[in-house]
């Protein structure tokens, strides 16, 4: 079965933590959350607008990882952020309290590889990916990821798009040769029918923006859960 992963923005609203339940409700394999970052710069305007959501009601990691630690689901939950969060606190303290609030694995999308070894050896590191990565690195990330690798549709921010980009098969086809881990695609899957697109050319998805458009503008666990089960049904040929 292909692999889902939807996105949520830790602390964007009160109740959150009752989007990660609906959406693992809704078939989700995998649930990404997000640590608030003030800088977000890899993230397009959508997370952006949600990550100074959860930074304005005072999202901190300490209250988000309680709330965390709280969350029973029976899917991993996968934590992203930035370099500068790991760095802060260092690693091994950053990556143990994770695991102490149930977090599997954690994406750095701006830590190089040539400097992941440290957070890698206290937690999952999961690796990036994107177009322009040469194969020589396709292979190296390849070998060192876990859980999955996180190939990148698109060179830029995440966001919503109207299409699968065209790179996203040469991307899926480059790196599926080079590792034995499930290659998950992401940036710009917005519909069931990109879901689906998406899932035929790798081993899943990971969908953000378009996830977090809908709590934005208002809709309920409930309403973004019935969403994450239109993309698992339409990435099982439903």
């Amino acid at each position: 079965m292909k692999l889902l992963m939807p996105y949520v923005t830790a602390g964007v609203t009160a109740d959150w933590t009752q989007y990660v339940r609906a959406f693992a409700a809704a078939g989700a394999d995998m649930i990404e959350i997000g640590l608030p970052f003030s800088d977000p710069t890899l993230d397009g305007p959508t997370i952006q607008e949600a990550t100074a959501a959860a930074l304005g009601r005072g999202a901190t990691l300490d209250r988000i990882l309680h709330e965390v630690s709280e969350i029973s689901v029976s899917v991993p939950l996968i934590a992203s952020t930035y370099a500068n969060l790991v760095i802060r606190e260092g690693a091994a303290r950053f990556c143990r309290r994770l695991r102490d609030a149930g977090v599997s694995a954690l994406i750095v999308p701006d830590l190089p590889l040539e400097e992941c070894a440290e957070v890698a050896d206290h937690i999952d590191l999961v690796l990036l990916a994107s177009p322009a990565t040469p194969d020589g690195r396709l292979a190296e990330i390849g070998r060192r990821s876990r859980r999955f690798v996180y190939a990148l549709t698109v060179m830029g921010t995440t966001g919503e798009r109207d299409e699968l980009a065209a790179s996203a098969a040469a991307l899926a086809a480059r790196i599926k040769p080079r590792t034995e881990l499930p290659v998950l695609l992401g940036f710009g899957i917005s519909t069931p029918a990109q879901a689906a697109e998406a899932a035929g050319l790798a081993d899943g998805v990971v969908v953000g923006a378009a996830v977090m458009r809908r709590v934005l503008n208002g809709a309920g666990p409930a309403e973004v859960g019935a969403y994450v089960a239109e993309l698992r049904a339409a990435m099982s040929g439903g």
